[in-house]
C-alpha cells in the first residue's frame, strides 16, 4: 500500500501524525499546569485567611520547616507567577501546533482532492 503512496505524501502524514502527538503532550503539561495553578490559588486564600502571627510550615523534600506568613505568602505568590508564565508560553505553543496542523490538514485534504497523482501541492 505504501509504495502507491507518494513519498511526499507520506512525509506529511507523518508530520501531521508527529504534531497530534505534540499537540497532546503539550495539553498535559498545561492541564498539569493549570492544576498547580489552582493548587497555590488555595494555598494563597487559606494563608490569607490566618492572622500574621500563625504558626506556618512548608514542605522541602521529605520534612517540615517552620516559616512565617509573609514569606510564604511571598514563595507561594512567586511560584504561581511562574506557573502562568509557563502556562502562557505551552499556549502559544499550542497555538503554534494548532496552526501546522491545520496547515497539514489542508495540504493532505487538497492532496485527497486531487488524487495524489503523485504531484507535490506547494507549500
Amino acid at each position: 500500500m505504501s509504495e502507491n503512496i507518494p513519498a511526499w505524501l507520506q512525509e506529511e502524514l507523518a508530520r501531521y501524525d508527529q504534531l497530534q502527538q505534540t499537540l497532546q503532550v503539550l495539553l498535559a503539561q498545561k492541564q498539569q499546569v493549570d492544576l498547580e495553578i489552582a493548587e497555590l490559588d488555595r494555598a494563597l486564600e487559606e494563608l490569607q485567611k490566618q492572622p500574621d502571627d500563625v504558626e506556618v510550615y512548608k514542605v522541602a523534600g521529605s520534612i517540615m520547616i517552620k516559616s512565617n506568613k509573609q514569606d510564604l505568602l511571598k514563595e507561594l505568590q512567586e511560584k504561581k507567577e511562574l506557573a502562568n508564565t509557563r502556562r502562557t508560553v505551552l499556549s502559544k505553543q499550542e497555538e503554534k501546533v494548532r496552526q501546522s496542523l491545520q496547515e497539514v490538514q489542508s495540504k493532505l485534504a487538497q492532496a485527497l482532492r486531487g488524487g495524489s497523482t503523485g504531484q507535490q501541492v506547494a507549500t
